[in-house]
């Protein structure tokens, strides 16, 4: 009381004896977390709009979550490649292909695909392409099959620049070294005498002309140097035998003639079917060089078609430093045109601590989606440290089930579950190998288990959070379709198909009730255009 005045003393007993004793302090209110959480509103982070293709739900918000990398390119994405990982099994597969589905409802789209997983004799792919009405690109060794194809590396579609620097990467690729001055002479040489004489023959110039210009040089080639055509002749014989197997070794039959007519170029889905190749052998990175370069000087072009490169087993490109800088490249230019590249790849650790570790690091770089499916923890956490992901994200790899990933689009990152329509099941999970032996039939049955258990447990985190669902408001316009469904075979004439009005489409109804409820209506629906006479009648 010492440092109180005399009048406030006399103020706070008044007081006191009017409105009884004040207590200043009030005691602490204890309860549980569950009990207090009703006093904090449920709350989301924003997704990444209402515009795109429909993946599935978001597992910790219940939100339906949507990507398109050209809807996002340039406010909320810096680059449009996308790049996706996992063990077998996961989802993957699934993934890919019910997003090149749903991406090819849109007007001005198209898909190169290149399978490298083979079933049944055939590519992954084979079943969704014929479902669609195209028929599979595909490249056998040795021209075993009927509906195999060529493609000319030395096309005339391909400028000459790009021929030689084509022919010097299958060179390097198959030495496991770089092309040594000489030989890149001799190779250069040569090159430029094929040319000239199919320029002089009106022919188109194949490989066998280059190995046959490579065995017997010409002298304006020595003199050129100042050396002998013997020296010459020397520079080039370890690229003529390499050149050789492409013509009358083990790889003959895909490269060592013509590129074959017949090829659709204005396809809405192109699927490269390369399952006859051994896939540890050389002959894919050269095969997914060839593909790569001839792709970017025939197919991608400057219009306002959008474009996406698929490409399966993608370590082949980022673990060769040689066919990784082709397609460093072709991303940087294909992307004013344009183009996204998704790359799949099993184990990240394989690819950056390879040979071509520098150019993998430009490849991952330009990737600014990366999705990551379940990797065992090592592996998580190796993925994590290269590709910058938060902490409770490479906590959590580990345990995901399958059709669960982390989605990492430029730094938001989300768990979303992937959603599989029952009219897509059948395009995704084929069933023959898996009824092949009763091993198979278990292991079908347990992904299926394991499905099913993920979607409860989603199911039970969304019932805790209780979130509020967006309303069915502009999300089916996701995948509305536009005016240009893909109905034809490569090589033939295509026969117009009108999209599908949205209350007679199944697909896009089904996606709509597993978002967002059974009950749930398509907000999308176009009026229909009365013609004058009949509006005037009407009224």
């Amino acid at each position: 009381m010492a440092g109180r005045s005399v009048i406030d003393s006399l103020t706070e007993g008044f007081a006191s004896l009017l409105f009884g004793k004040i207590e200043t302090t009030r005691p602490p209110v204890r309860t549980s977390s569950s009990q207090a959480q009703a006093v904090y509103l449920p709350t989301a982070a924003p997704g990444l709009g209402d515009s795109g293709v429909i993946i599935g739900r978001e597992v910790y918000s219940g939100k339906g979550y949507i990507y398109d990398p050209f809807q996002l390119y340039g406010q909320q994405l810096p680059a449009p490649h996308w790049l996706v990982l996992g063990e077998s099994g996961n989802g993957k597969s699934a993934l890919e292909k019910t997003y090149v589905l749903r991406q090819l409802r849109f007007k001005d789209r198209q898909v190169v695909v290149l399978d490298a997983q083979g079933e049944d004799g055939v590519g992954e792919w084979h079943l969704i392409a014929r479902s669609l009405g195209v028929t599979p690109v595909r490249l056998d060794p040795h021209g075993a099959r009927a509906d195999s194809i060529r493609l000319n590396p030395l096309d005339p579609a391909i400028t000459s620049t790009g021929q030689l620097a084509l022919l010097r990467t299958i060179v390097e690729v198959a030495q496991g070294r770089p092309l040594d001055e000489r030989a890149g002479y001799a190779l250069k040489a040569a090159h430029l005498r094929v040319g000239e004489n199919a320029a002089r023959y009106s022919r188109q110039p194949i490989l066998s002309d280059i190995v046959e210009a490579l065995r017997t040089p010409v002298t304006s080639a020595a003199e050129d140097m100042n050396v002998t055509i013997e020296d010459v002749q020397a520079w080039g014989l370890d690229v003529a035998l390499v050149l050789d197997r492409l013509v009358d070794g083990d790889l003959a039959g895909m490269f060592d003639g013509p590129t074959t007519q017949g090829i659709d170029l204005d396809s809405p889905l192109i699927v490269f079917d390369l399952s006859a190749i051994d896939r540890n052998s050389i002959g894919m990175p050269i095969l997914m060089a060839i593909v790569g370069v001839w792709l970017e000087h025939t197919w991608l072009r400057p219009d306002r078609v959008k474009r996406i490169l698929l490409v399966e087993e993608a370590w082949h490109i980022i673990n060769s430093p040689f066919v990784a800088q082709l397609f460093q490249r072709l991303l940087k230019f294909g992307r004013r045109l344009g183009l996204s590249f998704v790359a799949v790849v099993h184990h990240l650790s394989d690819v950056v601590d390879g040979a071509a570790a520098k150019e993998a690091a430009a490849i991952l770089k330009m990737a600014s989606t990366r999705t990551v499916y379940m990797q065992k923890a090592d592996e998580a956490r190796t993925t994590g440290k290269v590709l910058g992901l938060p902490r409770w994200a490479v906590e959590i790899i580990p345990s995901l089930t399958p059709g669960i990933a982390v989605w990492d689009v430029n730094g938001d990152v989300q768990v979303v579950k992937h959603i599989v329509t029952e009219h897509e099941r059948p395009l995704v999970f084929t069933d023959r190998a898996m009824t092949e032996s009763s091993a198979d039939r278990a292991e079908a049955a347990a992904l299926a288990a394991a499905e099913a258990e993920a979607e409860e447990a989603a199911m039970l985190r969304e019932r805790e959070v209780k979130p509020a669902l967006p309303a069915p408001s502009t999300h089916y316009r996701a995948i509305a379709a536009g005016n240009q469904l893909p109905s034809s075979p490569a090589g033939r004439e295509r026969a117009e198909v009108r999209p599908l009005d949205p209350d007679d489409d199944d697909e896009l109804t089904a996606i709509a009730g597993m978002l967002f409820g059974k009950k749930a209506e398509l907000p999308y629906r176009p009026a229909p255009i009365v013609p004058p006479r009949q509006a005037e009648e009407d009224r």
